[in-house]
């Protein structure tokens, strides 16, 4: 995952941008990883840790009725946490991370290990999900991988 982050930290720095991060499932994970490395200040400046319904309202103003009606593991959940976060942080992108990551929560609809991302910029708001295998904390570090994956993705497109 190092050569991941070097190539964010990379693209980043090369173009004066910054990122901050709105997480569900993964705690706080995100932006440990984000800002491991020395210097990640130039481009991080905050992240927002939204476990509960509550707070992704409160601090990323995501829609009550987004959260009755389609969950908070969602594709609609996920879009607003990102745009909230790139919002308020007045960052160039947000990544955003909301999931199952068990071992109970799970639905046959929902099973755990489901985790949807969001990723917003100034001009777009993506998301995707994936399905994760493995235990609690297995989850959530696929999860973290894949969110850096996404972004890394976007930047060097």
């Amino acid at each position: 995952m190092t050569q991941i982050l070097l190539d964010i930290t990379s693209k980043l720095n090369t173009l004066g941008h910054t990122v901050t991060c709105a997480e569900s499932c993964t705690s706080g994970l995100l932006a440990a990883e984000l800002t491991r490395l020395q210097g990640s200040s130039n481009w991080f400046n905050m992240g927002y840790i939204t476990y509960s319904n509550q707070a992704k309202q409160q601090l990323l103003n995501v829609n009550d009725t987004t959260l009755r009606h389609y969950g908070a593991v969602s594709e609609e959940c996920v879009r607003e946490m990102a745009l909230g976060a790139l919002i308020d942080a007045k960052a160039n992108y947000a990544l955003s991370v909301s999931g199952i990551a068990g071992p109970t929560g799970g639905s046959a609809e929902k099973p755990v290990g489901t985790v949807w991302f969001g990723l917003a910029t100034k001009q777009r708001i993506w998301a995707k999900h994936h399905q994760f295998n493995g235990n609690r904390d297995m989850i959530r570090a696929q999860a973290v991988e894949y969110a850096l994956r996404f972004l890394r993705q976007y930047l060097y497109r």
